[in-house]
């Protein structure tokens, strides 16, 4: 029997978009101030937890067609694909470089290769912990 968990699945619709949000903002000013790929990437995985919580895990694979072993996976060949690109142009293994662009709305805007890489790692945690729970969840 199925408990009816309208309240939890209401209050989980805005809490989720309260989470995205602040992993992407620790994930933007992570290079500059405390965050970045790892915390980031953990806070969305907990978001995509408390969505298997709310819902039933068939539902959100529904709806969110994902693997996530597919996203660990393409997590941890950008962060290696940054750290050779470094080394194609003759520096050390993931050397890091940033170049600086005028954006219409934002002005002066400072582009890091430590963004591309932050962003695999990003990757890999959550591809990594969204299926170590669902491993979990199936084992019950």
């Amino acid at each position: 029997m199925r408990i009816n968990d309208v309240i939890l699945q209401s209050v989980t619709k805005v809490v989720v978009f309260i989470i995205f949000t602040l992993a992407i903002y620790l994930f933007v000013s992570g290079h500059n101030n405390p965050g970045g790929g790892f915390v980031s990437g953990l806070i969305l995985a907990s978001a995509f937890c408390l969505l298997f919580l709310a819902y039933d895990t068939e539902t959100i694979r529904k709806g969110i067609p994902i693997d996530f072993k597919v996203i660990a996976a393409s997590g941890a060949f950008i962060v290696v694909a940054c750290g050779l690109g470094s080394v194609l142009f003759g520096e050390a293994f993931l050397y890091q470089t940033f170049t600086t662009y005028t954006l219409p709305l934002f002005g002066e805007t400072e582009f890091a290769t430590v963004t591309i890489f932050e962003t695999g790692v990003a990757l890999a945690v959550v591809g990594v912990v969204v299926t170590i729970i669902l491993s979990i969840s199936e084992d019950v």
